[in-house]
């Protein structure tokens, strides 16, 4: 049985039009033609379509069942062709995005929705990683791109496009002792334990680490949990708490006198140079740079 798009077409058409010759005059055929691929098909499926009685065919019932299967094959089978095409001219059998975990609230599903709606065939697959893993997983080409902060020594091999500017502030919950405080010193903040978002590997040392004890969790979330329970400070985005007054209302930011309380970070979207990207990524890549080029004009 080999059964292609254009007798499901033809057959299609013979069923919506109810006879050879409309559906003849559809398809800019000949009826005698419609008659023969219909009377073939028949033949390779080993079933009867039709009821050649009276003056025009009469569709069967296996004919009708068949009938409400059709249009979603037909569908399928233009999605199928269209994404073949898509393929061939560079875009990716799938898209990998891993999310530095402390960017999670920000709005980046933002960026794919509009990678679905260019890409509606595109499998895209999202990650969130702590800021270390995250960086070896798009060196390993584990993944395309990444949304992280802005790194101390940037690596020749990576290339970025900045999205914004995060600012993140030092907290404890309000029971805690270091909340107690007008002000609080670094040799105070280096003496009470701090929750960090770190790497899961051990051997990497995590970035704004100030107090000599600290515990370690991969995601902001547990962090924040953490932090509300009174179990240690840390550092969290101060876009998570406007957008969770609950959140707000339970932490206290602190203030810390020997050096500025908030550190403000650039977003970027990152990529490898030595990983080839395909339509989907320099389509966002592209994206991204043109709503810079926006709000500068502005």
């Amino acid at each position: 049985m080999n059964i292609n798009q254009e007798q499901l077409l033809l057959f299609k058409a013979v069923i919506e039009t109810g006879s050879f010759s409309a559906a003849a005059r559809k398809l800019g055929k000949v009826p005698s033609a419609v008659s023969m691929a219909i009377a073939n098909m028949e033949i390779d499926l080993d079933l009867q379509l039709f009821k050649r009685i009276g003056r025009e065919p009469q569709p069967t019932t296996a004919a009708q069942v068949l009938y409400e299967k059709t249009e979603q094959l037909l569908v399928e089978m233009n999605q199928w062709k269209q994404h073949a095409q898509a393929l061939s001219s560079g875009l990716e059998s799938e898209l990998n995005i891993v999310i530095v975990s402390e960017l999670l609230h920000t709005r980046w599903t933002d960026y794919v929705v509009l990678l679905e709606q260019q890409f509606p065939d595109l499998q895209i697959n999202v990650f969130s990683a702590p800021q270390e893993d995250a960086h070896r997983l798009l060196f390993e080409g584990a993944a395309q791109l990444a949304l992280m902060f802005e790194r101390e020594q940037l690596e020749t091999r990576e290339q970025f496009v900045e999205l914004k500017k995060e600012t993140l502030v030092a907290v404890a919950a309000k029971s805690h002792a270091l909340s107690q405080l007008d002000q609080v010193s670094y040799e105070q903040i280096l003496n009470s334990r701090q929750i960090v978002v770190a790497s899961r590997d051990h051997q990497i040392k995590p970035e704004l680490l100030f107090s000599r004890n600290y515990w370690r969790t991969d995601n902001h979330h547990s962090a924040y949990r953490l932090i509300k329970q009174g179990l240690g400070w840390g550092i969290l985005p101060m876009e998570m708490l406007h957008e969770h007054p609950h959140i707000q209302e339970q932490l206290h930011i602190l203030d810390l006198y020997d050096f500025t309380p908030k550190f403000d970070y650039f977003v970027d979207l990152v990529w490898s140079r030595e990983t080839k990207l395909g339509q989907a990524a320099h389509f966002l890549i592209n994206h991204i740079r043109n709503q810079r080029k926006i709000q500068i004009s502005y």
